[in-house]
């Protein structure tokens, strides 16, 4: 089958490339609204876009042309915090993607509890394993629809206890959920470990360097 991307429309485009960009991680994003209350969406379009300073970037698209609840949070206060959920939360993320008004903190209305962040005035929640609490960086236009990518600072990471070894996360015990096409979920499943492949140490890069 042959298709051309000009004979789609926008709706159409997303449902064939979300079940093709699988599987994807969830970023569970809390943010705070302009009443104090804690916004909270799932996005499946994240990645991590640099190690020193760690960055992550999130695409956030938009509804009728209108930014979503989460980016006018994030431009409006300038942080926010990407929670990571297991298999226990996976209703919980799914129901957290309902349109609500912007004055309703999904947190609440799922019953999640929230702490307060160290660095930022964003809460995290407290039932995620891992928190990345982000400072905004940027955000870059992308395509006709108004879509965004959301770049932010990490300044504190909150793991649960036991699942840092040796520096890096266990993701066994994580137990990750990740997003395919349509209300679709799925989790790691076996893992294959391969032999390490040798790989050149990374260094930072002096910003004067030629």
């Amino acid at each position: 089958m042959r298709i051309s991307a000009t004979d789609l429309n926008p709706e159409q485009i997303y449902r064939l490339m979300s079940g093709i960009v699988v599987p994807r991680p969830i970023a569970w994003i809390s943010s705070l609204n302009a009443y104090g209350h804690v916004n909270l969406a799932p996005f499946s379009c994240y990645t991590f876009v640099s190690n020193t300073p760690p960055m992550i970037g999130v695409n956030i698209g938009r509804k009728a042309g209108a930014r979503k609840d989460t980016a006018n949070n994030i431009v409006a206060h300038g942080h926010f915090v990407v929670n990571i959920g297991d298999e226990t939360l996976l209703d919980a993320i799914h129901m957290s993607a309902e349109e609500h008004p912007p004055e309703v903190s999904e947190a609440a209305l799922l019953g999640l509890s929230v702490l307060p962040g160290e660095a930022i005035a964003t809460p995290r929640i407290a039932e995620a394993p891992v928190s990345l609490e982000c400072r905004f960086h940027s955000a870059t236009p992308y395509g006709d629809t108004g879509a965004e990518f959301y770049v932010g600072e990490v300044l504190v990471f909150h793991i649960r206890d036991g699942l840092l070894q040796d520096g890096k996360i266990d993701t066994t015990q994580l137990r990750p959920i990740c997003r395919i096409g349509g209300p679709n979920y799925a989790s790691l499943g076996p893992i294959v470990t391969k032999r390490a492949i040798r790989q050149t140490a990374k260094t930072v890069i002096e910003r004067n360097a030629t």
